[in-house]
């Protein structure tokens, strides 16, 4: 396979420099996105974190920009941007309709977007922290595979600042500026705030419109933090952000290419407003005190040309079809919780409203047989969902070298739901999930832990005409048994972190879609349906190196064999079982080397691959395996920057997401349609700091 051609060279570039290895320790890793700050060598599960040097240095805009560095992380290409992850196999594709369910954790700064990614822009970003497996303890129902988590920077004393542009091709541009510091002579409160623009034209050519900003990139973020310190017992941190993202899309031909020929390009919107409040007494009877508020509102516009033609291309026939979604999307959350020494108990409740206004429109004529259809359907739902939930955790302390940690969470989900169609539910359940880890310290640098743990999603309904017995799905739970070693080694310059792990999945629940109508793009039907049990095994090892003080390297491989093992006979999907599950390659693999001397030189080079993958479970279409290469060089000076970077140097095709139905009249053969990531790229940045 293409992709195992860069195997030999993420090889050299591990070995490169080990000629002349020195004591150079590589910076302590903090986990942040635990009820605790911790080393990541206290943390019994598998947990990748980015930091803001690596962020930068990568030279990216968007979260989906980093996701084939990370271990058995995949993304869905269903928009213009990534908005849903799939964690060890773990993840929704899409959303076109019903109430948001997601299996992904998604949190900026203590604000929860899961299930709308979109607005994982990357400037002025300190850390990318993605927690794998299920988090049933720390964050319930809406973590059963795992949690990203992003963090904006943090106030500082020291007044910090910079502004950033940068050129590109495809028409790209980007200009942004961050600042912070006291505000007060006596230190006691800090700032810090950013604003970042970005726009390029989105690696499209629409030839029947003449333009290339179909598909275009808009893409606004403003973020404000602030905190307050008083005598070292009370601290206030808020934080407030604001996204636009305003991108076309118009991402998918007939012919599988770059060029497109609709005549209706959609667009793929997110508008986001965000605000948190964590307050924290650390003298708070024996123990501390913290609350977290935070509130969010989301404006989602997704709609596309469903035909991807125009009336010269289908000549003579009409086929002309569009779908409008608008969304929005409103949470409040609120958390207390109370920590002693060793244990920690807390309240969580979670407030969703969700509404969805969808308009279907087509027109078909077949000059052939005389045929016309013609389509104008509006559907509206909304969504209410109120999660209340019981959590604790109690750590154990054996001996000075063992650690035994364990959680435990309760979670009342009382739901409403309401549609167009006259279809009302109001379904009500009680959920549990928790975990128990060990970890065991050989001695100061090496430590080896293992793990048990519960995640668990929440039961749902299906839409549309469907069997009463199909209507409803029950609730999911993900059990996962991990062993992993967390080390420091060869002076400290070298970190490991790895993890072996097994996960079995009872009532799972699959996805599937079906074109309800030939001929008519815009006639999907998608239930969720509980199959019997899913077994997944797998692997991530990362490797960090610092072998000399100019020199850093990283190898990160993501090992994963996911399949379901039982399927009721009676869902007419039964052809998956034994299959590998969707968007779950058998491995994802990432090296780079950095190379930063002291003259004020730097070069950093990626290489990353990818196996490949069945696009969904409603059919056996698979991608193909690939390899992508991105390399960055520049100068630094006193408080001035310039980097020349390049990526998919090597200009290679890759599918993030695969359709397979009939879109071509008047026929209507099945047909695997593509949607290809980013081509190659070319662009310049400077930076200065303030």
């Amino acid at each position: 396979m293409e992709s195992k051609n860069y195997l030999w060279l993420i090889a050299m570039l591990l070995t490169c420099p080990q000629s002349f290895a020195e004591n150079i320790e590589i910076d302590e890793i903090i986990v942040k996105a635990d009820f605790r700050e911790r080393p990541i060598a206290e943390i019994p599960s598998s947990v990748t974190i980015m930091d803001s040097k690596f962020i930068n240095e990568a030279a990216v805009q968007h979260f989906e920009e980093l996701i084939n560095v990370v271990p058995n992380l995949n993304w869905s290409g269903d928009g213009n941007r990534a908005r849903y992850f799939q964690i060890r196999g773990v993840g929704e594709r899409s959303q076109y309709e019903g109430a948001p369910n997601p299996s992904i954790g998604f949190l900026v700064d203590d604000i929860d977007f899961s299930g709308i990614g979109t607005i994982a822009t990357l400037f002025d970003i300190q850390s990318i922290e993605v927690l794998r497996g299920p988090q049933g303890s720390r964050y319930g129902a809406n973590a059963l595979g795992g949690l990203i988590y992003m963090r904006s920077t943090e106030p500082s004393l020291e007044r910090k600042g910079k502004v950033q542009i940068g050129v590109a091709g495809d028409s790209s541009f980007s200009l942004g500026a961050a600042l912070g510091g006291r505000l007060d002579k006596n230190a006691s409160t800090t700032f810090r705030v950013s604003a970042h623009k970005h726009q390029s034209d989105g690696f499209r050519r629409n030839a029947y419109l003449n333009s290339n900003k179909t598909n275009g990139r808009d893409e606004s973020t403003i973020r404000a933090r602030l905190r307050y310190l008083d005598n070292d017992s009370f601290e206030a941190n808020v934080s407030l952000m604001y996204a636009n993202i305003d991108n076309g899309y118009d991402a998918f031909s007939v012919d599988n290419s770059y060029i497109t020929l609709s005549d209706k390009p959609g667009k793929d919107a997110q508008e986001s407003k965000g605000a948190s409040l964590r307050l924290n007494w650390s003298e708070f009877g024996n123990g501390s005190l913290t609350s977290i508020t935070s509130i969010a509102i989301s404006d989602i516009k997704f709609s596309f040309d469903a035909d991807w033609g125009n009336e010269d291309s289908w000549s003579p026939f009409t086929y002309d079809y569009e779908t409008l979604n608008d969304r929005k999307r409103h949470t409040l959350s609120q958390e207390f919780r109370y920590e002693a020494e060793n244990w920690l108990f807390g309240l969580y409740v979670l407030n969703l409203n969700d509404g969805l206004s969808t308009l279907n429109l087509g027109d078909y004529y077949d000059p052939i047989y005389d045929y016309t259809d013609t389509l104008n359907y509006t559907f509206n739902s909304d969504y209410k969902a109120t999660n209340l939930s019981l959590f604790s955790q109690y750590n154990i302390e054996i001996k000075g070298d063992t650690h035994i940690s364990t959680g435990l969470r309760f979670e009342r989900r009382s739901t409403k739901y309401i549609d167009s169609e006259t279809l009302q539910a109001d379904p009500s359940e009680t959920l549990w999930g928790g975990e128990i880890g060990i970890v065991h310290n050989l001695n100061d640098l090496i430590s080896v832990f293992a793990g048990l743990s519960k995640g668990y999603k929440a039961s749902g309904f299906n839409l549309g005409v469907l069997p009463e017995n199909l209507r409803y799905y029950s609730d999911e739970a993900l059990w996962m048994t991990e062993i992993g070693t967390k080390a420091s080694l060869l002076n400290q310059s070298l970190f490991l972190n790895t993890s072996v792990f097994y996960q079995w999945r009872v009532d799972q629940q699959v996805r599937t879609s079906f074109q309800l109508t030939p001929g008519d793009p815009t006639t999907f039907g998608f239930a969720a349906l509980n199959i019997d049990k899913s077994e997944t095994f797998g692997l991530e090892a990362e490797l960090n190196w610092k072998p000399h003080q100019d020199w850093q390297l990283y190898l990160n491989i993501g090992l994963l064999d996911g399949k379901f093992k039982k399927v009721p006979f009676n869902l007419g999907i039964d052809s998956i079982l034994n299959r590998q599950q969707a968007h779950a390659p058998a491995y994802t693999l990432a090296g780079g080397i950095v190379y930063r001397p002291e003259n004020g030189m730097f070069a950093r080079l990626d290489v990353t691959a990818k196996d490949e993958f069945y696009f969904s479970t409603s059919h056996d279409q698979r991608s193909q395996s690939f390899g992508l290469m991105n390399a960055r060089v520049g100068y630094e000076k006193n408080n001035w920057l310039i980097s020349l970077w390049g990526r998919n140097l090597f200009n290679k095709e890759y599918a993030v997401r695969g359709f397979f139905f009939g879109n071509e009249p008047p026929n209507f053969p099945d047909t695997l349609y593509t949607r290809f990531g980013d081509p190659q790229q070319f662009g310049v940045t400077i930076e200065m700091k303030l």
